[in-house]
């Protein structure tokens, strides 16, 4: 069993198409087809059922795919340590972030951290799901909120965040020295759509307590959230620290929630059974301090 067909199984997985797997492998159907065959008969079982032109990954299929992403991965690190050992070279990180305000309060660190590491090639994607990408190898990196302790991740706390309302200067609310959420209900509010994590957290806590918020606008990003409020669209119900990241926002006034409080708590993430290269240990200490300043 070698990783050319496991690569080959992996595409049939994942496009559940013989004729669409081929064509993503660029080779031809009936190859792809006959290196199946070969790849099941060494097996010794299906792995997959074959109904007309419907493809279906059998048990042994999906056993094969879990262990299929492991061989993979452990050739990548393989020859990534040993291009590390051979070259000057200092790699490439990828790291998964969440979208809306952590993707660009990043972007001053990536600056610093390019300064400080000229040769290491770093790639960063906006995406919700964290876990999920770190677990299937699409990334190096993640920071996401805290999840259920995995076995197969490194999980390293980054600190608690709760959430403000932030209100430009001359809004009712602005004098006060702290407000409740349920009183919100009858305010203005500009937000991230649904399906966004901190829009999500926000309303599950609201949900928790028997009510719900409604929005007059909703965009996302977090800069655009800022410009609305600053124009006296509406309020937004933000982590703390957003608008520190945004000082020329001065006409924004940022006021504590009171319990139920929405608190965010992140955590970076990392396969734990795979080669860690100096580029990832490299941005994993930088991300740490970041995070770390921003609680002093």
């Amino acid at each position: 069993m070698d990783t050319r067909n496991i690569t080959y199984f992996m595409a049939v997985f994942e496009h559940l198409h013989f004729t669409k797997a081929a064509e993503f492998l660029g080779i031809s159907q009936p190859t792809l087809s006959q290196q199946i065959r070969l790849l099941e008969a060494e097996v010794g079982m299906p792995l997959f059922d074959r109904i007309g032109k419907k493809v279906i990954a059998t048990e042994a299929g999906r056993l094969l795919y879990e262990y299929g992403l492991k061989m993979l991965q452990a050739e990548m690190d393989a020859k990534k340590a040993i291009k590390e050992l051979l070259s000057e070279q200092r790699g490439t990180v990828r790291l998964g972030v969440l979208p809306s305000d952590l993707d660009f309060q990043l972007v001053p660190l990536f600056v610093e951290f390019k300064t400080l590491y000229p040769e290491t090639k770093l790639q960063a994607f906006s995406t919700i799901f964290i876990r999920e990408e770190v677990l299937a190898h699409k990334v190096d990196l993640g920071i996401g909120l805290r999840g259920p302790v995995d076995k197969r991740l490194a999980q390293i706390p980054l600190g608690s965040e709760p959430y403000n309302l932030f209100v430009d200067s001359a809004n009712e609310l602005a004098g006060r020295d702290e407000v409740t959420l349920e009183e919100l209900t009858g305010h203005a509010l500009v937000m991230y759509p649904k399906g966004y994590l901190g829009r999500d957290l926000v309303d599950d806590v609201c949900h928790k307590h028997g009510f719900e918020l409604s929005t007059v606008m909703e965009v996302g990003s977090a800069s655009s959230l800022l410009q609305l409020v600053s124009a006296g669209i509406g309020a937004t119900i933000q982590p703390r620290t957003l608008l520190k990241q945004h000082p020329e926002w001065s006409n924004i006034v940022s006021i504590p929630i009171a319990e139920p409080t929405p608190i965010r708590h992140l955590e970076l993430i990392y396969y734990s059974d795979r080669y860690i290269s100096k580029a990832q240990h490299q941005l994993s200490h930088s991300l740490i301090e970041f995070f770390k300043s921003r609680t002093v």
